[in-house]
């Protein structure tokens, strides 16, 4: 009885943990230049409402993690 409790303990913390892991989004993206539509560099992305952002990298890539589920995209 014991090592059943046990058991469903250990299964119910466990699903738990993952429900929250995924209450956070992932946003990925590349910025081009309207005028040549080159990437660009160092350009700052903020998701709207938060402090939570990033810039882009060499080739106009951004990735911002840890997004609230709430927060729009």
């Amino acid at each position: 009885m014991k090592r059943k409790l046990t058991l469903l303990l250990t299964c119910l913390l466990a699903s738990i943990s993952l429900t929250i892991a995924q209450t956070s989004k992932k946003v990925t993206g590349v910025i081009f230049s309207e005028e040549d539509n080159q990437p660009v560099i160092g350009a700052s992305v903020v998701i709207k409402g938060t402090s939570i952002g990033t810039t882009t990298d060499l080739d106009g890539k951004f990735v911002i993690s840890n997004v609230p589920s709430s927060s729009r995209t």
